[in-house]
């Protein structure tokens, strides 16, 4: 109770309040896209200062939440993000994501701006995080992706993904439990323009893909071994905390590349931490992603190589976006609601 308090008058209290809708309308998205691509890099050169998660589960209600924040070097601002998933949510006709992003002052503490997202930045972090992972590793030329789950994600990652590679065509197949909800969410990606389709059974889409991307809260792994072809690339989104796994363990340890986007907290909230718990791999047997970025490491060399990259989402990701909806906020005044 006193926790929640706290926050409440912290977001209360705030000198700017800007909310979801005006968000949207300042996001841009190659901005955006590279503030994350560079957050990778700085924390992979240790220009971060980011405590471990804060983490809550409500199994109950099939709900987490996440506290991350962070502080990059020499930045005016530091920020502490709260982010809910409630996977029970849109049975309930509401949205399985919330949470809101606070920035403060790193010269006085004072909290300056409060950005009431309802958990769409870090949705859409996420998403872009997911495609330049994904256009990272993959072989340069892929053309097929399968996606794994029909939420938020599923969406986003290949609407990120299409955004980021709009000169290379490229067909999206899409699977979840439930077969209508993939004919749902392909029938409004190809309302969109992008060339998606559903599929019922998910070794045959891992079969045929170039590129698997994971996007559920699944606690048992949903993807086997022998289902990903040589040469296929794998984006584990899905697996941010304690519990949860959609691979199959040997997938991740027989890799011939495992990158994170940090790998102290992948080995523990994310796809790697089966594996490292039964101690098929350590800690230096993980690539950063932001090395692979700034070229200080080759990534893939090979095209047979299968790669996978694990990704729980980064609080410099959050600091970096936050920023700069904050300064196109303060450059389009109109926008913003003063509290």
């Amino acid at each position: 109770m006193v926790f929640l308090v706290y926050v409440y008058f912290l977001v209360t209290g705030s000198r700017v309040l800007i909310k979801k809708p005006a968000i949207e309308r300042l996001f841009d998205l190659p901005r955006a896209a590279e503030a994350v691509r560079m957050s990778y890099i700085a924390t992979s050169e240790s220009d971060v200062q980011a405590p471990e998660v804060t983490y809550l589960g409500f199994p109950a209600a099939k709900g987490d939440c996440h506290i991350k924040s962070a502080h990059m070097r020499a930045a005016p601002l530091f920020v502490v993000k709260i982010a809910t998933g409630f996977y029970a949510n849109p049975a309930k006709g509401l949205p399985s994501s919330n949470g809101v992003n606070l920035l403060f002052s790193a010269e006085t503490g004072e909290l300056v701006a409060t950005l009431q997202d309802e958990g769409w930045l870090t949705d859409m972090r996420t998403g872009l995080g997911g495609a330049i992972a994904t256009l990272a590793l993959a072989r340069k030329n892929f053309q097929r992706v399968l996606i794994v789950g029909t939420g938020i994600q599923a969406r986003l990652q290949a609407r990120c993904l299409n955004a980021l590679r709009p000169e290379a065509p490229m067909r999206f197949a899409f699977w979840g439990r439930r077969g209508d909800a993939s004919e749902t969410v392909a029938n409004e990606l190809r309302e969109m323009g992008i060339d998606a389709h559903a599929v019922q059974e998910l070794s045959l889409g891992c079969a045929d893909a170039d590129v698997i991307i994971t996007t559920t809260p699944s606690k048992e792994p949903l993807v086997a071994t022998e289902w990903v072809p040589p040469g296929a690339h794998i984006t584990a989104i899905g697996a941010d905390c304690p519990g949860k796994q959609e691979l199959a363990v040997n997938i991740v340890a027989s890799a011939d590349l495992k990158v994170s986007d940090l790998a102290s907290q992948c080995l523990h909230h994310g796809e790697y931490q089966t594996g490292y718990a039964a101690q098929l791999f350590n800690e230096d047997d993980i690539i950063s992603l932001g090395s692979v970025l700034s070229g200080k490491h080759p990534g893939r060399t090979d095209r047979s190589q299968i790669t996978v990259a694990d990704l729980t989402g980064l609080a410099a990701q959050d600091a970096a976006i936050s920023v700069a909806i904050l300064d196109a906020a303060k450059a389009n005044p109109q926008l913003m609601s003063l509290s």
